[in-house]
């Protein structure tokens, strides 16, 4: 049986153990450059550039960050009630099928007006398809992470078969709805930072950044500022203790669960109401298992969350770039960096950890 882990100083838990995880990746990943031909350095280079060396990089690499934040969120809620949450890929699609619903039903509305049913669409869907899973496992014991796997792919499903059969574009063969007027989408960063001499091109960069923000204050102030937030965190640490202080588990399991699917329906606000403006049947775009990769390298914080969610916007808009300006660097090369982050960040995650215990305990001897 292995030795319990040390507590380490935050500084060391939360950026110097992440930085080592991330400085590991990104050597292998030069390494893999590197065989293939290409100079490792100028394809950092040119990640770099594609993603933070213009005003129309950073956008979009906000933009992605923005949905990576949501989805991040709700794995790391779930997290800390002692839940896997794999499930925000479906609440977001699901998510989206109410955001579609209302901006339709209000098609043509100012979106002043619209978004804040269209945020509050988002937010019931996405904890209604959160709801069963969470109420298996809390009733029933069945395990969060096959019931929410379970409900991706009933999400996927339904979806194409709403798209087809109700709200399909009629007079269509395309698998969406049909285009919201422009005055009823939430309007882009670029149309009036255009007046202070900044050009966002054509960066989907809208409000919802600013509404990613205002969850993720949300959740570090539900989750270490709040009564329900301690409950969360004393079931996720002993479920067994927690039932002895006279909190109920199973109540915490699916009140944590719905706010998990709830932010992860966030997501769809982005999409469905402003960068899509319509629905799609890939709505959530693998945002929902980035948002894993996103929790655990972060450490569940949203500090952590938001810095991770940065890293994978420059990723995959740097990886855009590179894609178009390296021929030998393929989409599947970018992916297979972002696997390697993934894979230190998550599986390797504490591989550094016993050398950092071992430095700390000699210091504090």
């Amino acid at each position: 049986m292995s030795a319990p882990a040390r507590e380490l100083p935050w500084l060391v838990e939360f950026f110097l153990l992440p930085a080592l995880n991330l400085a590991a990746a990104f050597l292998v990943a030069g390494l893999v450059v590197l065989a293939i031909g290409e100079n490792p350095l100028s394809v950092g280079k040119i990640m770099l550039y594609g993603a933070l060396g213009n005003a129309e990089g950073i956008g979009y690499t906000l933009y992605y960050a923005t949905n990576f934040m949501f989805t991040g969120l709700s794995v790391a809620v779930a997290y800390h009630a002692g839940l896997f949450n794999i499930g925000p890929e479906g609440q977001a699609t699901f998510a989206g099928i109410g955001v579609a619903i209302v901006c339709l039903a209000f098609d043509g509305a100012p979106w002043w007006l619209v978004a804040p049913f269209a945020v509050a669409a988002s937010v019931i869907f996405g904890a209604a398809w959160a709801f069963i899973p969470a109420w298996l496992q809390a009733r029933r014991g069945s395990h969060i992470v096959i019931t929410t796997i379970m409900f991706n792919f009933l999400a996927a499903t339904l979806i194409v078969y709403l798209l087809v059969n109700v709200m399909g574009k009629p007079g269509s063969m395309a698998v969406e709805t049909k285009t919201l007027s422009d005055v009823t989408r939430l309007p882009l960063f670029s149309t009036f930072m255009k007046t202070y001499g900044i050009n966002l091109g054509d960066a989907p960069l809208n409000g919802t950044f600013l509404l990613a923000i205002l969850a993720s204050i949300g959740v570090w102030l539900l989750i270490w500022h709040t009564r329900l937030g301690f409950e969360i965190r004393t079931v996720g640490t002993n479920p067994q203790a927690a039932a002895y202080a006279g909190i109920d588990p199973t109540r915490i399991v699916i009140i944590a669960m719905l706010i998990s699917g709830g932010l992860s329906g966030l997501l769809a606000v982005n999409e469905v109401m402003s960068v899509q403006g319509r629905l799609v049947e890939d709505v959530a775009q693998g945002a929902g298992f980035v948002g894993i990769a996103v929790a655990l390298m972060g450490r569940a914080h949203p500090i952590g969350i938001a810095l991770a969610a940065f890293l994978f916007g420059v990723l995959y808009q740097g990886g855009a770039e590179l894609s178009f300006d390296t021929p030998k660097i393929t989409r599947d090369m970018i992916v297979v960096i972002q696997a390697l982050v993934i894979l230190f960040a998550g599986a390797l995650g504490h591989m550094f950890r016993p050398g950092l215990e071992r430095v700390f305990a000699r210091r504090g001897s």
